[in-house]
């Protein structure tokens, strides 16, 4: 029998294609990877980008998710196309992943359905929503009484993921229990900010858990959902290790994942 302390969950993060000198890499951030390691003790792995998987194909998605114990969909530079949920298409300029899309959004839709724990990272709370049915708004900086949320202009990590502004938790909610089981007092908490998209019409089934001070959806959560979903509109994988908040949520959806990979290996996870 395996003991639950030795249990350490597969964790996938999905990764980016990118552009290296004419030619197309995956990617993902080190400090996503950092990130799991650090706030779930799981063992990451990249989860590749590999275009439309909607019905399985060669990606043999339902076999992936089988097989992880969580799936953490990242942040990015490109942002979520419009006709995923029915918006006018995006400006020239408008950075974008089409591949990207075609992969998370069907493996949003699969983890939720098979208990899979999900967490999103800011492009990744996107995902989710859109994946559900719900839908985004693309230029939020032009949206009236709304602040900019875009990432400062700054090759300085510590300047560019610098907290920015508070939200707001919602009382009763995931992120309050959270919160509270962590010790951390009040329902506020101080966030960074480096996204232009924001979550507009809420999926079906998703909770609004936090807010911004100028009404922009910062955290969602799945209470009917068979497993652990959650997103985030910040980055909270930096610097997990100095966050309290963020830690616990990593620790929350560890947990989950812990769970998950215990059941596959007949252990028990209080």
């Amino acid at each position: 029998m395996v003991g639950p302390d030795t249990i350490r969950p597969l964790i996938g993060v999905n990764a980016d294609i990118r552009d290296g000198h004419g030619m197309d890499f995956l990617a993902s951030g080190l400090k996503y990877v950092t990130g799991v390691m650090e706030g779930t003790d799981g063992i990451p792995v990249l989860v590749p980008t590999l275009g439309d998987v909607e019905n399985g194909g060669d990606y043999h998605i339902d076999e992936l998710i089988d097989r992880l114990d969580g799936l953490v969909l990242t942040g990015g530079r490109s942002n979520v196309e419009p006709h995923h949920y029915g918006g006018e298409p995006f400006r020239p300029d408008t950075l974008r992943d089409p591949m990207r899309d075609s992969t998370t959004l069907p493996l949003a839709r699969k983890a939720v359905a098979k208990g899979l724990p999900l967490f999103g990272i800011c492009r990744g709370i996107q995902e989710i929503n859109v994946a559900l049915g719900g839908s985004l708004h693309p230029y939020l900086w032009e949206l009236d009484g709304v602040n900019d949320h875009r990432m400062p202009q700054t090759d300085v990590a510590s300047i560019r993921f610098a907290p920015r502004h508070p939200v707001h938790l919602f009382e009763g909610g995931l992120f309050a229990e959270i919160a509270a089981a962590a010790g951390i007092d009040g329902l506020e908490v101080m966030v960074n900010s480096l996204h232009g998209q924001s979550i507009d019409r809420v999926a079906d089934g998703l909770q609004v858990e936090a807010l911004s001070d100028d009404g922009v959806i910062e955290g969602i959560s799945m209470p009917g959902a068979p497993g652990f979903v959650a997103g985030v509109q910040w980055h909270a994988e930096y610097r997990v290790d100095i966050n309290p908040f963020n830690r616990a949520v990593f620790k929350a959806f560890g947990h989950a994942a812990r769970r998950r990979a215990a059941a596959r290996a007949g252990a028990d996870v209080a």
